[in-house]
């Protein structure tokens, strides 16, 4: 995937996660903000990997996600604590995985288009 694409993706992402905190509130606006978060890590390792295998770059986000979540458990400086957030919250896992699934269900449909 080329890199502008790669761009693109993730700063539609950082918009979309903007939009749902700025139109809707409560559970919706957290678990679309995880997936979401999930979905931008998975554009960045497109980014800095532009060939990448959809799957792989799937692992590796909800790798990362999980990661951070599960360092929730312990203490987060509180200089971080703005983007890594500072409560473990068991469904927060689910929603990554979501996430992911659906950044690489887009990648995929993505190649086999442009391929």
């Amino acid at each position: 995937m080329p890199r502008l694409v790669a761009l693109c993706a993730a700063v539609l992402t950082v918009a979309a996660g903007l939009g749902v905190r700025a139109f809707f509130d409560g559970p919706v606006s957290k678990y679309a903000g995880d997936a979401l978060y999930t979905v931008l890590i998975y554009t960045l390792v497109v980014l800095v990997l532009p060939r990448v295998r959809p799957w792989v770059a799937a692992v590796a986000a909800v790798g990362a996600s999980w990661a951070i979540e599960f360092a929730q458990l312990g203490e987060i400086p509180a200089v971080l604590r703005p983007l890594l957030g500072s409560t473990f919250n068991p469904p927060d896992l689910f929603w990554y995985a979501v996430g992911a699934a659906s950044a690489w269900a887009a990648h995929t449909l993505w190649l086999r288009r442009a391929g």
